[in-house]
């Protein structure tokens, strides 16, 4: 689970080039702005990642001339999404920063201070969620759980992880901003998932379910796995009009995938026979990027997270993700692949 907030320890400050009141630190693989002076290494803080939604307390107050977000309700009036403070990624005197620190005294007393020792709770820190656009149709259920999710972790947060894994070899993928979509067939029965939930696949309002239904994949998932000897899941993303401001400009609702997992052993196919399922049922990849032997650290990640969208040359693309060209699970992550986020879509988009 993604600890939004947490005890770190400043492993490094540096001055900002024109900048005589702030500097920039180094928590875990990220940069976070502060005023001159007021970390330094060695110190503990509270590090609050992107996308942490703050509580409304005396702490925190000072944010609200910045970055207020009112409650959030769904149609019936139900707050779905607290007010508070929203962090996100900005940039001061040309510098990015992505988090936001605070000494280890905003804790209440008795709370855990051993480094790494999730603290997410204990603040009243919640995870921001931006209004999501493009339906994904009424809920038959949760998200089963004989399949994973399709969230990816940041690559900020995996140093270590990225000193285990030097010299092998990965593939990037561009990192599409739309809609998660699973769609599968487990004991005979086919479903379409969006990111939380199991879809009720009689929905005529469903975008998820109204692509699932014209790509034909039920049939298509039928056939790969009758060939393949085993039932079969397929993940990928929903981009186009209606779907996230559409920000490749397409012209209709598409299907990208970028999974396809075997339900009957719980496990994901590697990537060359990704390429060959795909191909087989007759769909479309996200973007391919080529690979590399990995050498990198964070900011090296971060740097070629940088570009355009192979989809749309105009616009930033998000990010990219890497994954081994053989899956391997790690210890600590499990399965391994992780995401490195484009700061100039974050502070394009607002993100």
């Amino acid at each position: 689970m993604r600890k939004l907030a947490s005890i770190q320890t400043v492993n490094a400050a540096e001055p900002i080039p024109n900048a005589d009141a702030i500097e920039k630190i180094r928590v875990l693989g990220w940069w976070v702005v502060t005023k001159k002076g007021e970390f330094k290494p060695g110190d503990k803080v509270v590090y609050c990642e992107i996308d942490s939604l703050l509580p409304e307390t005396a702490d925190f107050e000072f944010l609200r001339p910045s970055s207020f977000k009112p409650a959030r309700t769904d149609a019936a009036g139900a707050v779905v999404l607290p007010s508070g403070f929203r962090i996100k990624t900005i940039k001061l005197r040309g510098q990015v920063s992505q988090g936001i620190c605070f000494p280890l005294n905003i804790l209440p007393a008795g709370t855990p201070t051993a480094e790494d020792a999730d603290v997410t709770d204990a603040l009243g820190v919640c995870k921001w969620e931006p209004p999501q656009t493009g339906a994904s149709g009424r809920a038959r259920g949760s998200f089963p759980g004989f399949l994973p999710k399709t969230d990816e972790t940041r690559v900020q947060v995996l140093e270590k992880v990225l000193e285990r894994y030097q010299g092998l070899e990965f593939y990037l993928t561009e990192k599409l901003d739309g809609t998660s979509f699973t769609a599968f067939i487990r004991e005979g029965e086919f479903g379409v998932c969006s990111r939380n939930m199991l879809l009720d696949t009689t929905d005529p309002m469903s975008t998820l379910v109204g692509v699932a239904k014209r790509l034909n994949l039920e049939e298509r998932l039928r056939a790969l796995g009758a060939a393949r000897g085993f039932e079969v899941a397929i993940q990928g993303e929903i981009i186009g009009p209606g779907v996230q401001q559409n920000k490749y400009a397409l012209k209709e609702v598409a299907l990208r995938v970028f999974n396809v997992f075997d339900v009957s052993a719980y496990r994901f196919l590697d990537h060359a026979d990704v390429l060959t399922a795909i191909a087989e049922m007759g769909l479309e990849t996200v973007p391919q990027l080529g690979t590399l032997v990995l050498s990198h650290g964070v900011d090296e990640l971060v740097a070629l997270s940088e570009g355009m969208s192979v989809l749309n040359a105009k616009a930033q693309r998000e990010g990219i993700v890497l994954r081994p060209l053989r899956e391997v699970d790690d210890h600590y992550l499990g399965r391994l692949s992780f995401k490195a986020i484009n700061p100039k879509f974050l502070l394009k988009y607002d993100e």
